[in-house]
């Protein structure tokens, strides 16, 4: 297990949409590297950059077109190579986004695969024999290519599907995973994850981590085999790297070699704290005011944290690229209790650019198969500037537009108001940094659950989430002292007092 993830906070850029420093209206390479102060100061030390790998952008980069090149729209290698270099300096690391299930059909290795004449690519994709109707149960593209035959998908029509072999080959064309060919795309994807940590990489976020072997069993078994391989030469040649996974099965993925999974799209973990779309119209997630309680929450999370809490960790997240951004549905109190809960859970949290200053969802176009996630990307907003501070370039000429209406937060209002949704997250993660029981391996139990009330213990520290209207007493038969307050927390003769809508810590004084 790398050693710097016990401390980690991570946060996500969408490159494009960060900070365009030569003033095209798309961010940039050096747009990072300018803002690595901030992401220091915010309290983060780690990134994970979304896709910035050459593409023809029909997936927003995640359909690669050459997997060693930078993204030209971001600058060249030398200025990624460059990137990791002055986060380093800064103690921070830096994951670069991994889709290993899927190329754009414009990959040199694709063209070669769809050639009629047989060669070293052929079978790096994933062909029926024929191509009228074959009977695939997968999606299939044919009549696009001089090769008789149709070519499976992984995600959009533009990403074919990578050849790592089928769990159990029932036709003819569907390769075992222990084919020559299918042990050379796995050994492919290696070769380009060796590349880039050799040239400063902490390590990857793996897209759609579950995807690669086709018709593999309900333990993904086959997929897992190969990240376990992965895993193996990490251990080996690259120690302190990392990787984190798209699987939202954390039992699985952290047993296939992941050192973190996505705490995501569990159907009654994640949504019921942020956004429960099970529940038509009324909104009834934990962190609303007039929200659920947290038990929906805690049947999924539990077993999970119990699994595998010695084996890896489970990561938080504030949204991220493909989620409705959190400000849609909770208001700025809302978020402020959300995230000091997110951020002070086991595991390594991740924060979504932008999610530290309330950014809003915005109604858009689709834009680079972004769909109804393309709102959930617009620019950074850095000031009162042109273009809210991300690029000198013409309002036109921005990837996406900034947003327009009143009252959009900044960066720079955020840091000037003591009481503000980014200097919560701030305080938050300080007092993380400075208490290892806070921390990704830092113990965990719960406490109580008393109404909406959540009290859980981290090492010495109690920690109570009260998001109701509600003020609620609750018992503790030890000593304590108030550590951080939001809200309204007091001590009392026989326990703490937990105002309406508040988080507060306790230090146990007697530990």
């Amino acid at each position: 297990m790398p050693s710097w993830l016990r401390d980690a906070v991570f946060y996500e850029i969408y490159p494009q949409s960060f900070y365009d420093t030569n003033g095209d209206g798309i961010g940039d390479f050096h747009g990072i590297m300018q803002k690595l102060d901030y992401i220091k100061s915010l309290g983060c030390n780690a990134l994970w950059i979304n896709p910035c790998f050459d593409s023809p952008f029909n997936d927003a980069g995640y359909d690669v077109r050459d997997y060693k090149m930078a993204a030209p729209r971001y600058g060249t290698n030398e200025d990624l190579f460059q990137l990791f270099q002055e986060a380093h300096k800064r103690g921070i690391h830096v994951l670069l986004d991994l889709v290993p299930g899927h190329t754009s059909e414009e990959h040199e290795w694709f063209k070669k695969s769809s050639q009629a004449q047989k060669n070293v690519y052929s079978n790096r994709y994933i062909w029926t024999d024929f191509c009228f109707k074959p009977a695939t149960g997968f999606p299939y593209i044919a009549g696009e290519s001089d090769r008789n035959g149709a070519y499976l998908l992984n995600f959009f029509k533009c990403q074919p599907a990578l050849n790592y072999g089928f769990l159990s080959p029932k036709e003819s064309w569907q390769l075992p995973t222990d084919h020559p060919d299918c042990i050379a795309t796995r050994e492919a994807m290696k070769d380009v994850m060796r590349f880039w940590l050799s040239h400063g990489c902490d390590g990857f976020r793996v897209d759609m981590a579950f995807s690669l072997v086709k018709n593999d069993d309900k333990d993904h078994s086959g997929t897992s085999a190969i990240w376990r391989d992965v895993r193996a030469m990490l251990d080996t040649d690259y120690p302190e790297a990392a990787m984190v996974s798209e699987w939202s099965d954390p039992n699985i993925a952290l047993n296939a070699g992941f050192h973190m999974d996505f705490y995501l799209n569990s159907n009654n973990g994640y949504t019921t704290l942020m956004r429960d779309y099970d529940i038509e119209k009324e909104d009834k997630s934990y962190f609303k005011t007039d929200g659920s309680d947290i038990s929906r929450f805690l049947a999924d999370y539990l077993p999970k944290y119990k699994k595998t809490k010695d084996i890896g960790y489970i990561s938080f997240i504030t949204g991220n690229h493909d989620t409705i951004r959190a400000r849609y549905n909770l208001s700025v109190s809302e978020l402020k209790l959300a995230y000091a809960f997110l951020l002070t859970m086991p595991g390594v949290p991740f924060i979504y650019y932008g999610d530290e200053i309330g950014m809003r969802y915005q109604d858009l176009p689709t834009k680079e198969g972004g769909y109804f996630r393309t709102g959930s990307r617009t620019p950074m907003q850095w000031n009162h500037d042109k273009n809210l501070g991300f690029s000198a370039a013409d309002p036109n000429k921005l990837y996406l537009p900034v947003d327009g209406t009143e009252g959009a937060s900044t960066v720079a209002d955020e840091q000037n108001d003591p009481d503000s949704l980014w200097n919560t997250v701030h305080k938050i993660l300080m007092l993380r940094h400075k208490n290892p029981d806070l921390q990704a391996d830092g113990s965990f139990e719960v406490y109580e659950t008393k109404d909406r009330l959540f009290a859980y213990r981290r090492g010495n520290f109690l920690l109570t989430v009260n998001p109701s209207k509600t003020e609620t007493n609750l018992s503790v038969p030890f000593a304590v002292k108030t550590e951080f307050e939001l809200g309204s927390c007091s001590v009392a003769k026989d326990g703490i007092i937990v105002g309406p809508q508040s988080f507060c810590i306790f230090k146990d004084t007697l530990i």
